[in-house]
């Protein structure tokens, strides 16, 4: 990989890409020299690489997203297929070409991501306006991919230039020091981004993205105050951001979604597509103890986010958030944040901070919504314990299927072997890592493997 052609690659997807923003077709030749002499063209980069998102790896319809494998190897789906068993197995080996896949194009994403950073940071003809925006995006988005990469395989190399040579050595960094790259990363977003969208899409980040992820961080990291600090933030942004009807919250640009990928293919969300069942799956379906079992009586989040299917005698669970599963008018885009995961988060850094009245109250909202009782009235006196225990079970309901968010949240509470020994024959403990992938350990005689692999 050469610089040059990184910034061929990205150039290469302005035509593809110009349906993100409402901007002239770009009247500038397509050469590396010119993308960094053209608004539009530097535009048409960064969103070329959201656009990679969308069609594989994060949001990709053959059942290899980051949701259905973390759903797989959690506690959320069962496995159909070759690509989804050894994830729904635990039994993953670092030849697994899926894993090499999800390496490979989160690491070629950060090298775009930098090239676009080198590029704004050196000679250009960028008017400054944009040239800010497109900082604090890419800047985002690199903190994103290194978020994803350091919870999915644990340390990670952080390549953080576009010298190739450099990083085919790089070794593998800290948890503290990817961490710590990710805070650095979002705290100079956060201050380059504006708290309106850039169109009246929801496509490109802003402020609230940012912090969003942000608290995120901050949680993993057993920062409470700042996560705490962070999901107000973004929760106190009320003239954008409410909680909605069941029905509005996965529309394009609903007003629950702080950040969204635009389907690629003109149509709705891959998500859709994959996920819900007109015959016997071929890649996923829910697992029936979070579909029938997962969920208090009377919670509207089973109603209006699962479905089933009988075939020849047999009951398959679907995830029934996307409503769509093929349309040509388009009315869904891919979720990525959300308001009600500020109100876990912020209702989970609360608990641990003590404040357990406020704590209530956040979670509470998301309760209300699902018509359960509220934990203010029933149990107004629920020790901490008892509360994060619910909360636990209140994030699995509200999240499944959603970013790994349930893999993640077994790992860092310390629940994983708890809960999937149980229903695993093939669990270990190690499984909570997925291996590096076994290209990257013989290009690289600085990387260690993964233990138990």
């Amino acid at each position: 990989m050469i610089k040059t052609g990184a910034i061929i690659t990205m150039v290469l997807m302005v035509s593809s890409c110009k349906k993100f923003i409402e901007i002239d077709s770009p009247k500038s030749s397509i050469t590396p020299g010119a993308v960094f002499r053209s608004d539009d063209l530097a535009v048409s980069a960064l969103l070329g690489v959201y656009q990679q998102m969308a069609a594989s790896g994060y949001a990709s319809g053959d059942g290899s997203s980051i949701s259905t494998i973390c759903g797989a190897a959690a506690d959320e789906l069962i496995g159909f297929n070759n690509t989804i068993v050894p994830f729904y197995d635990n039994q993953l080996l670092p030849e697994n070409s899926t894993l090499a896949s999800l390496w490979s194009s989160m690491y070629a994403r950060i090298y775009n991501l930098n090239t676009l950073l080198e590029g704004i940071n050196g000679k250009n003809e960028l008017s400054p306006a944009v040239a800010n925006q497109l900082e604090g995006e890419a800047l985002f988005a690199r903190a994103f991919h290194f978020f994803y990469l350091l919870n999915l395989f644990g340390e990670v190399p952080l390549h953080l230039t576009t010298d190739y040579a450099v990083n085919a050595g790089k070794s593998r960094s800290s948890s503290i020091e990817v961490y710590k790259q990710i805070v650095s990363d979002l705290k100079s977003a956060e201050d380059k981004l504006g708290d309106n969208y850039v169109s009246t899409e929801r496509v490109r980040p802003n402020k609230s993205a940012a912090r969003a992820l942000l608290a995120k961080v901050y949680l993993y990291m057993g920062d409470w105050p700042k996560a705490d600090l962070y999901a107000s933030l973004v929760l106190d942004q009320s003239s954008l951001y409410n909680l909605v009807a069941f029905e509005d919250i996965f529309l394009k640009n609903s007003r629950e979604a702080i950040w969204q990928l635009m389907p690629t293919a003109g149509g709705n969300t891959s998500a859709g597509s994959l996920l819900i069942l007109t015959t016997v799956p071929n890649a996923v379906a829910l697992r029936p103890d979070l579909a029938v079992n997962g969920f208090e009586t009377g919670d509207l989040r089973k109603t209006n986010w699962i479905r089933s299917l009988v075939v020849q005698g047999t009951t398959y669970y679907y995830p029934f958030k996307y409503k769509v599963r093929s349309a040509t008018s388009v009315s869904e885009y891919f979720m990525v944040f959300r308001l009600a995961e500020m109100y876990l988060i912020r209702a989970e850094a609360r608990a641990k901070l003590d404040l357990l009245a406020l704590a209530i109250d956040d979670l509470d909202k998301l309760r209300a919504r699902a018509g359960l009782s509220l934990i203010k009235t029933t149990t107004p006196n629920i020790t901490r314990e008892d509360f994060l225990e619910l909360l636990l079970k209140e994030r699995r309901a509200e999240l499944f299927t959603e970013w790994g968010n349930r893999w993640f949240d077994l790992k860092r509470n310390q629940k994983s072997n708890q809960v999937l020994s149980t229903i695993k024959a093939g669990w270990k403990p190690t499984a909570v890592l997925f291996p590096i992938p076994k290209l990257e350990i013989d290009n690289n005689k600085n990387i260690i493997q993964n233990e138990g692999y």
